[in-house]
């Protein structure tokens, strides 16, 4: 998993309240269990005016120019400003592995769904909370501001915006953003005491090592 420790992007506004994992990655896209290749999908229904199926080369498709991430200023963001409740819905992981890949890495957002918020950090990116006012304050500076971009210091739990706002994160969770690890990576962190504990359990009980 990639590091975090600061990031710079330019940010896009999504109003939406209670976007669900579905609309974020539609359920035809959830054959794949790879990580990789859901972003060219992101949001489907919203992004594009016919309906979507894999395998489909979407640069030939009929976008809708109305949407936020087909708006020319937004198409390279990396940062997604959102409402209440984002990633509710179904649990599908998809939704964070669709986001990533199309290159999302911090969401700033007034409340997640629990799964959702969860999966993010599983998945290396960002969810921050902030309060309503603070939310609508920040939408309304990126809709004055063309290219606006922001600076995420996770270290110092700080965002750059016009003004600066500080953010909480559970201490754990920001140091295996900051360290790059994901459940995989955080265990093998413990690898020589694993392999310790092995060694000492099969020299007491030689007959359950198979290898």
């Amino acid at each position: 998993m990639d590091k975090l420790i600061t990031h710079t992007g330019i940010a896009a506004p999504m109003r939406q309240n209670n976007v669900d994992t579905d609309a974020i990655i539609p359920k035809q896209f959830l054959k794949s269990i790879k990580r990789s290749g859901f972003g060219e999908y992101l949001f489907d229904s919203w992004r594009y005016l016919d309906i979507g199926q894999p395998g489909m080369d979407s640069s030939k498709r009929e976008i809708n120019e109305n949407f936020v991430l087909n708006v020319p200023r937004y198409q390279k963001s990396t940062i997604l400003i959102t409402n209440e409740n984002f990633g509710c819905g179904s649990s599908r992981e998809h939704a964070v592995w669709a986001l990533r890949d199309f290159g999302i890495r911090i969401l700033i957002g007034k409340s997640f769904a629990d799964i959702f918020y969860n999966n993010c950090f599983k998945n290396g990116l960002l969810p921050i909370i902030l309060s309503f006012s603070i939310i609508d304050e920040i939408m309304q500076w990126v809709d004055n501001t063309p290219n606006a971009n922001i600076t995420i210091n996770l270290a110092k739990q700080e965002i750059i915006a016009d003004n600066t706002y500080n953010f909480e994160i559970d201490s754990f969770r920001k140091k295996c953003l900051i360290e790059g690890l994901d459940e995989i990576g955080l265990t093998l962190t413990k690898a020589d005491k694993i392999r310790e504990f092995e060694n000492h359990h099969f020299s007491k009980m030689p007959w359950l090592n198979t290898n």
